[in-house]
């Protein structure tokens, strides 16, 4: 049964209600002004409140915008023998529930309050859904750098915000799990995510998968299909690898930014959307701006809201309680031994967290004691050593090297931590993109 706040300035009408609702089983407590009922509303934690429009100072209505200021609110049904269009009207934009007029009917009222509660139920339980969702995102988030202490701040102002984020970072930083905690904190959390990877698509293929498409827009197109911007509406789309978007498709993205509004590929009507557009990229899209692949105007307006993730190299005050995290979340209970964990700290990480997990999930299956020791570290950790390192205390083996096959391991490495993107790849190497594809054909490393 409900748990329902009475408001009403007169202690008949709240005898009345008191009596329905008694005799329907629901518990209840009286108020007769609006801050004495907001007083009950945080003491009680009512499911609904019942208010009469016209009281004795404050009104109904102002109650009702109180109330929708509250986390977790109560529904509110006003109740008035004032009965008109317009005042129902502002009371359902203002967050009332539903709106009864004078005299009661018993059964209608107690359906009303029926289906209100039912309605907080669904908030209540989508709330401890969200709550969920939220600490399981934040699991793995280990902020004990103040790099990742000033993001998680940055995060947590944003999320009440319905402004657009630019989430910028190395790949394997986290960028959409930053986005979905975002999202999931925010008032949109109660619907579901969109995201799709900008790289992943053709230019054709992109914009459908966006802005939708109409039945024989083109060849294929069999039936109407609805985009993710349009099923995003009410909710938050995370466009991954913004910066691999073409030109055309930019502007389009822009016109949404600035209209919010679509039109689907082959579509003449023009559909209203409202959602929050989160973007991420692993690229540098001033240097981008300046080569003329992306647009400047789209920049500044997906820029509102920048968050920058660092790397794991910059953040190593993090590597230990990362490793702590992998290791206990992974149910097989070990410890590290000094000379293991230091050196997963000195190593570079190209790959960053990411590639931590996957490596701590490596060892902690493979390993079959309950000490991890240098042993266990796969060998690019063994070998790798910072460069400054290399230049002061780097010792040739006695019985030589064979410098070409090092060089070949070396870049083969590097492409495989810059998941095939010869560019990425260049970058942990210090070269040139030309360069880097000279020497990986000269060994014949295949590339994409």
């Amino acid at each position: 049964m409900a748990k329902v706040v009475i408001v009403d300035d007169e202690a008949a009408q709240r005898n009345i209600m008191a009596k329905i609702l008694q005799s329907g089983g629901h518990s209840f407590v009286e108020a007769a002004n609006v801050d004495a009922a907001l007083t009950r509303i945080r003491e009680f934690q009512p499911d609904v409140v019942l208010t009469d429009l016209k009281m004795e100072g404050k009104s109904g209505l102002v109650l009702v915008e109180e109330v929708a200021k509250l986390p977790l609110h109560p529904e509110i049904v006003l109740i008035t023998a004032y009965g008109t269009v317009e005042t129902a009207v502002k009371a359902m934009l203002l967050g009332a529930f539903n709106y009864l007029v004078k005299p009661l009917d018993r059964d209608v009222l107690l359906l009303q309050v029926q289906r209100a509660a039912e309605k907080h139920l669904l908030q209540e339980e989508g709330q401890q859904l969200r709550d969920a969702l939220t600490k399981q995102l934040t699991d793995g988030l280990v902020a004990e750098s103040s790099a990742m202490k000033s993001v998680l701040d940055i995060v947590k102002k944003v999320a009440q915000s319905d402004s657009t984020v630019l989430i910028r970072g190395e790949s394997g930083t986290g960028k959409e799990r930053i986005a979905r905690l975002i999202h999931y904190q925010s008032g949109r959390g109660r619907k579901p995510m969109q995201s799709i990877n900008c790289a992943a698509f053709t230019e054709t293929l992109l914009e459908s998968e966006l802005f939708g498409h109409e039945k024989g827009s083109f060849t294929g197109a069999q039936g109407t299909h609805v985009g993710l911007i349009e099923s995003a509406s009410g909710s938050t789309l995370f466009l991954d690898e913004v910066g691999d978007m073409s030109l055309s498709t930019q502007a389009k993205l822009l016109r949404v930014l600035q209209e919010k509004e679509i039109r689907r590929v082959g579509g003449t009507r023009s559909i209203e959307v409202d959602l929050r557009i989160i973007a991420a990229t692993n690229k540098n899209l001033e240097q981008a701006i300046k080569q003329g692949t992306f647009r400047d105007d789209l920049f500044y307006r997906l820029n509102i809201i920048p968050v920058s993730i660092p790397p794991l190299r910059e953040r190593s005050e993090d590597i230990d309680a990362l490793v702590r995290f992998f290791i206990s979340r992974s149910g097989r209970p070990k410890t590290v031994d000094a000379a293991a964990m230091k050196l997963i700290r000195e190593y570079s990480w190209p790959g960053n967290v990411r590639e931590l997990e996957a490596v701590m999930e490596r060892i902690t299956v493979l390993s079959s004691s309950d000490r991890i020791t240098a042993d266990d570290l796969p060998v690019e950790l063994r070998v790798a050593r910072p460069v400054s390192d290399l230049s002061a205390d780097f010792d040739l083996p006695r019985e030589g090297m064979d410098f070409e096959e090092w060089e070949k391991y070396i870049l083969a490495q590097a492409l495989k931590r810059a998941n095939g993107v010869m560019a990425d790849a260049a970058k942990l190497l210090g070269m040139t993109y030309l360069t880097f594809r000279y020497r990986a054909k000269k060994f014949g490393i295949k590339t994409e």
